[in-house]
């Protein structure tokens, strides 16, 4: 079956941290965090519709300028979600620019903060030179975008600032039998994607479509399958309130990205740094259920030998015995 999200880390393992995944139907890209991005050609940064930061420090968050740079003159909006903070660090990178040329441009900046038990929304206009505008303020429940074909949560984790992990979850995945489709005479072409837009809308499956009631249709040529699940955990430090934490945002995922920034043997470095070593993220993707783990952010001190980070993690997520190291 062909997957709906392609995901694939922007960089190595020893450079910026950040996630691109594709979503192939809508032509549609979404980014966990805003490192360098340099190396993501134009083409696929225009195609970013949401960025999900986990904090801004540095290596998080300098690739906002590259980003924006791209896509300035498009007419869609982008939305950016971030912790507590979020939007005057993105008001500080807007006010360092001159925007006296803009008026004619469309281009929105839509910025959600996320605290613990709230968000807070405001944007930012290219047509009046980014001037902030503070929108509304909602409750927080965990999920920060919810649309028909997929939900992502978010969860602050401790890195003695709060930074955001998060979950992208397919609702349920649609996968059309071409064989099926031929011989009821249906030919493959756009109207799939809204047949599957149907399906996912959840309509009454007595409705007609092409000639037959969606349900009937949905028997005939399409499987109905677990959608994917793909989580993002990085900088946070190993304790038992991140554990729960990161145990319960990245349950089941089919791919679990999380760093491994130093081996065990300097898990007190890892500690004073508030970042995992690579058998903690082992041992939390063992403990989540993931059926695949990746692991980056690695510390520079070990580029003579970056197989011990691998080793070490995949040893954790395999084994079934392994006493917990805090």
């Amino acid at each position: 079956m062909k997957p709906l999200l392609h995901p694939a880390l922007i960089n190595g393992p020893f450079e910026d941290p950040g996630l691109c995944v594709e979503i192939k139907w809508e032509r549609r890209a979404i980014l966990f965090d805003l490192g360098d991005n340099a190396v993501l050609e134009p083409a696929k940064l225009l195609k970013v519709s949401d960025v999900f930061v986990s904090h801004t420090h540095m290596d998080h968050f300098v690739g906002f300028d590259h980003l924006l740079r791209i896509v300035l003159g498009r007419e869609k909006a982008l939305r950016v979600y971030g912790p507590p903070g979020i939007t005057d660090s993105v008001e500080g990178k807007l006010r360092g620019y001159t925007w006296n040329l803009t008026e004619e441009y469309p281009l929105i900046l839509q910025v959600t903060e996320v605290s613990a038990d709230r968000i807070k929304r405001a944007e930012f206009y290219a047509k009046d030179g980014f001037k902030r505008r503070d929108t509304d303020t909602l409750p927080f429940s965990g999920i920060l975008l919810e649309e028909d074909m997929f939900t992502i949560h978010a969860c602050h984790f401790d890195h003695k600032i709060p930074s955001l992990g998060f979950a992208l979850k397919e609702r349920f995945h649609i996968n059309i039998n071409k064989d099926k489709l031929a011989a009821l005479n249906l030919q493959v072409g756009p109207w799939l994607r809204e047949f599957k837009e149907a399906l996912w809308e959840g309509r009454p499956e007595g409705e007609y479509f092409k000639e037959f009631p969606l349900g009937v249709l949905r028997d005939r040529i399409a499987t109905v399958t677990e959608g994917q699940k793909i989580s993002y955990i990085v900088d946070a430090v190993y304790n038992a309130d991140n554990e729960e934490k990161i145990v319960g945002l990245a349950k089941d995922s089919d791919i679990m990205y999380c760093e491994a920034a130093y081996l065990d043997k300097d898990r007190d470095i890892a500690s004073e740094r508030y970042h995992l070593t690579a058998r903690q993220a082992g041992e939390l993707a063992r403990k989540a259920g993931a059926k695949e783990l990746v692991i980056l952010h690695f510390s520079p001190r070990y580029k003579d030998d970056p197989d011990a980070l691998y080793k070490e993690a995949m040893e954790a997520f395999t084994s079934l015995s392994l006493p917990s190291q805090r």
